[in-house]
């Protein structure tokens, strides 16, 4: 039988999320011996390993395609209930979306402003790297994101969106302090330490040489964190022209190359789903970098 039965499914995905067989089965009112026995008939089903037996629980490849089918027949149901009736007086709809942290603070949260007041929609946005977005959406733990990627994800949709500029830029005491010094010496501000993007634009230069940005380095883990820090003097970094373009009117930053812009192409992915709030909010997201970003 080739079928996949909606309740081991369901109970698989309540495993994932809640970490462990014991939750799950507090979840869905069932025992913890039934939730393993689902769970065991959907892998003999499959013919597939779909859990990491770990704490908490882990989806592998093949059960993260189970996970990803399970939140959008989710989805699905939920869209269902909406147009029939059949949800609860105000319920929202909610829109799990992965979004970069640059994005966030510079020109998405306009795009979800614009959105219309009905049909009511609760967004739960998850914070990533633009070049990991991508694994959320696979994961299923996402239904949208911003990526970097222009390859589609199994299951999703892709549009492009424009291209976010980003300029190396220094506080003006830094700028100074460092004149005439290769910036691969001067010290970074990176946003974690999966952050090359600094260290990429140094190889670039001429002489940039294959070693990045320098050792000394801070970590600060938000944009708005990230463009103070620079602007506080702490180092140099690569903010998006967004952020960086007021600082540089007012004189609290200076360029370093401006003459070697970096822009990272955007684009949109979701799952190939006929929801209406997904769609709206599609929209309104390529509408709104339509007007931010630079075009292609």
């Amino acid at each position: 039988m080739t079928d996949l039965p909606l309740d081991q499914v369901r109970t698989l995905l309540a495993v994932v999320d809640e970490g462990t067989f014991d939750a799950a089965a507090s979840a869905l009112h069932v025992t913890p011996s039934a939730v393993s026995q689902r769970v065991k008939a959907l892998e003999q089903r499959t013919g597939r390993v779909l859990l990491t037996r770990t704490k908490p629980v882990r989806a592998t490849e093949s059960g993260e395609v189970v996970v990803r089918f399970a939140r959008q027949l989710a989805r699905l149901e939920r869209d269902a209930r909406a147009e029939l009736g059949m949800t609860g007086a105000g319920e929202p709809t909610r829109v799990s979306i992965a979004v970069n942290a640059d994005s966030l603070a510079t020109w998405f949260l306009g795009a979800l402003a614009r959105l219309p007041a009905e049909p009511r929609l609760c967004f739960e946005l998850r914070r990533e790297d633009e070049d990991h977005t991508a694994a959320l959406l696979r994961e299923g733990q996402v239904m949208a994101a911003v990526t970097s990627s222009p390859d589609a994800v199994a299951g999703c949709s892709v549009r492009a969106l424009g291209r976010m500029r980003y300029v190396a830029v220094a506080s003006p005491e830094f700028a100074e302090a460092y004149r005439g010094g290769p910036l691969r010496d001067a010290p970074v501000v990176n946003f974690d330490r999966r952050d090359d993007f600094q260290d990429g634009f140094v190889r670039r230069l001429p002489g940039g040489g294959q070693g990045g940005a320098s050792p000394v380095r801070h970590f600060i883990p938000t944009s708005e964190g990230f463009a103070a820090a620079v602007a506080a003097g702490l180092g140099w970094g690569m903010l998006p022209e967004a952020q960086a373009v007021p600082l540089l009117r007012a004189g609290r930053l200076v360029q370093l190359a401006p003459e070697r812009p970096v822009d990272v192409p955007l684009y949109w992915q979701q799952w190939k789903l006929d929801s209406p709030a997904l769609a709206a909010v599609a929209d309104a997201v390529s509408a709104t970098a339509a007007e931010t970003l630079r075009s292609w």
